[in-house]
């Protein structure tokens, strides 16, 4: 009845403490099934193989998500080992989206548990694996803006199928649907309207220029009102991006 995503979001939300009452009025599932997932424990998983080192199979489309969210919001840390951490930094006012990106890394990396680190206004959503660098070549010293952002072939292959999940993680972590206005003269009388209209910044040009491609493979009109942001506000292009990505809550 619910697909494996929608029961990985489910149990990263109540691994991190939510009630079965709360996660099953915010996903829509029945407690009992909530009750049955939490107590049967979790599936087996595959080998801790890394998909770039091995012929294992990558979540394709939940990758494309990742890499929005690791290029908008993400980053990696060296530990012992050779071990990597992959933090995603998520605003704690949007439990949901905390939601996906925790399952989003559990689509990519199954073999391992994610972890929530809480902090004031902000929670990092984490995984450690020695095979991230593999799957994340843009990782490199320094703020991303300050170096070069370029995807790799393969990367560029699975963008191209997956143009929606890889916006969905760039306007999740950089962008936001806002309330926008203009007057207009009507008859003679100053008149407000308000439309809704999605903001994207970022300082890094090179990722600026993805968003710009996956927009355009999606068919998406866009304009850039400052260098370092991209605003989409005809009607129909924020009717295409609401099917995808919507208000964050």
């Amino acid at each position: 009845m619910y697909d494996e995503r929608t029961r990985r979001i489910a149990l990263a939300a109540i691994e991190a403490g939510a009630s079965l009452n709360s996660v099953s009025k915010r996903l829509g599932i029945s407690r009992a099934a909530l009750r049955d997932w939490r107590d049967g424990g979790e599936r087996q998983s595959p080998a801790n193989r890394c998909p770039r080192c091995t012929e294992e199979q990558l979540a394709a489309a939940a990758y494309a998500h990742l890499l929005g969210l690791y290029l908008g919001d993400g980053c990696l840390s060296k530990h012992r080992k050779d071990v990597y951490a992959l933090r995603i930094a998520c605003d704690t006012a949007y439990p949901r989206l905390i939601d996906e990106a925790a399952a989003a890394i559990a689509d990519v990396h199954p073999s391992r548990p994610v972890h929530r680190v809480r902090a004031v206004g902000c929670t990092s959503v984490l995984s450690y694996w020695k095979h991230w660098p593999c799957l994340f070549p843009q990782h490199g010293p320094g703020p991303k803006h300050r170096r070069s952002i370029e995807l790799a072939t393969w990367q560029r292959e699975i963008v191209a199928t997956y143009p929606e999940q890889l916006l969905r993680g760039l306007f999740n972590a950089d962008g936001c649907r806002v309330a926008n206005w203009a007057t207009r003269t009507v008859g003679g009388a100053l008149k407000r309207y308000e439309y809704p209209r999605y903001m994207f910044s970022n300082e890094s040009t090179d990722i600026m220029r993805l968003c710009q491609w996956a927009l355009d493979l999606a068919g998406v009109p866009w304009r850039m009102p400052r260098s370092n942001a991209l605003s989409v506000a005809r009607r129909d292009a924020v009717a295409r991006l609401d099917e995808f990505i919507g208000p964050k809550s």
